[in-house]
């Protein structure tokens, strides 16, 4: 099933209705790539929806991820990110603490010794999410610039 076929599924579901203005939103959010907040997927959409609100564009956000479409991510910078959900797609994230900079990223390796680590302690995990804060590349050279200044 689509994630068009499923949004719309759960607005029946739930009594809403599949509105254009939320195929709009839901077909950028797909398209923008992942860990959008509000803000940066309502900026992409005005240019070529200026009816579409900012309000419009949340609440979509919101029933998405109601929906299971789409996970609410909080990465330590004030802003609730969304990016599509998939349990065949688990990855996770690098993220920068200086210039906000998101890398996804899958290692097979750590994903054995969470279970390793799980099964010692006699727990089966549900679900888990990884995210390391540091600096990316790019800020580490430009810290590195400034230092030789």
């Amino acid at each position: 099933m689509t994630y068009k076929n499923s949004f719309r599924e759960y607005l029946g579901k739930h009594g809403l209705k599949a509105t254009r203005q939320r195929e709009v939103i839901l077909d950028a959010f797909l398209s923008a790539g992942s860990h959008l907040s509000t803000e940066e997927l309502y900026r992409t959409i005005r240019e070529k929806n200026p009816g579409i609100g900012y309000a419009t564009v949340h609440r979509t956000l919101k029933l998405l991820a109601e929906s299971g479409l789409a996970a609410q991510r909080h990465f330590g910078d004030g802003h609730t990110r969304y990016e599509c959900s998939s349990e065949e797609q688990h990855h996770d994230h690098l993220i920068c603490t200086v210039c906000g900079t998101i890398i996804e990223f899958e290692n097979p390796g750590i994903e054995r010794l969470q279970e390793q680590v799980a099964a010692r302690h006699g727990f089966v995990i549900e679900q888990h999410r990884l995210e390391i804060y540091g600096r990316c590349a790019g800020c580490l050279v430009k810290k590195e610039k400034k230092q030789a200044i």
